[in-house]
């Protein structure tokens, strides 16, 4: 007499897949409407957050122009390494920003903002990765991508100006000289076309993916589609938002890196409501439990 074999027994942590609808396609939030003028509106609400918790939100950017003034330290007489290093510094600083839309979700909810929140904001992966492993990864995974997109873009870029470049180029004066000001060739113009072409995948890819992985639960995928199609939607606006960014962030870097104090916290504020004001997220459920408000 044979016996039927048991029936296969699930994995205990399977992986779900991508929710779809009816016609197959990833299941992603729709995009709102917004003003030509919003981005504008999102800089002054960052600024409004950084009043809130003013200590907390400035050492994030003390942090980062720290770390821009070391990379210039250990990098000053190798320009062709300092201007990939800092450029690709930035296509990371949505990651490093995490933070600061935790703040300002906070802020939004009526909860508190302290040093609490910033230590479970930076550890709370590990509780991820026990109870929701692709949660943990998708987190994990997006920020792997753009520090290997700003590692490709200081490689690119460095053999670039070492391969092109008239003569050797060791000091900022020498990429002035000899590269900016130069009349022989068009160094410069391919480095910036370059640099634009490789920035400008990563921006549609990020400008509201990291502020939507923290906040909701969605996949990588899902995460980077959005922001494409945020900007699909809306492209004059992030337009001009891709410049306020890259502009002020110029600002900062070229004021010795004091600038980015108040710069980068208030960049970083503002895209957590330029999240809140491009993706609709009523149907997506949170990725962690609210907080009682204080």
């Amino acid at each position: 007499m044979t016996h039927a074999s048991p029936p296969p027994q699930p994995s205990p942590n399977p992986l779900p897949e991508p929710p779809k609808t009816s016609h197959g396609r990833l299941n992603l939030p729709e995009v709102l409407p917004i003003d030509g003028k919003q981005p504008l509106f999102w800089l002054y609400l960052g600024l409004k957050d950084i009043g809130h918790s003013p200590w907390l939100s400035l050492v994030h950017g003390l942090l980062i122009a720290a770390g821009g003034a070391l990379i210039t330290g250990l990098a000053h007489d190798r320009f062709w390494l300092l201007a990939g290093a800092i450029s690709g510094f930035l296509v990371i600083a949505p990651v490093l920003a995490t933070s600061l839309y935790a703040m300002s979700r906070a802020i939004e909810r009526n909860e508190a903002v302290n040093l609490h929140l910033l230590f479970k904001t930076w550890t709370q992966w590990q509780t991820l990765h026990n109870k929701e492993p692709v949660s943990y990864w998708c987190l994990v995974r997006f920020g792997l991508l753009l520090a290997l997109a700003g590692t490709g873009w200081v490689l690119t870029s460095s053999a670039l100006i070492t391969l092109l470049a008239p003569v050797a180029i060791y000091t900022p004066m020498d990429f002035i000289r000899h590269v900016v000001l130069s009349r022989d060739s068009y160094l410069f113009e391919l480095w910036l076309m370059l640099g634009g072409l490789m920035a400008a995948p990563v921006f549609a890819s990020s400008v509201v993916a990291m502020p939507l992985l923290l906040d909701r639960k969605l996949n990588t995928l899902q995460a980077v589609l959005t922001s494409w199609k945020v900007v699909l939607n809306h492209p004059i606006p992030m337009v001009v938002w891709a410049f306020l960014i890259m502009g002020l962030s110029m600002m900062g870097i070229l004021s010795l890196f004091i600038g980015l104090i108040v710069i980068v916290p208030m960049l970083g504020h503002a895209s957590w409501h330029a999240y809140r004001d491009l993706v609709d997220t009523s149907d997506v459920p949170e990725r962690m439990p609210r907080q009682e408000a204080v």
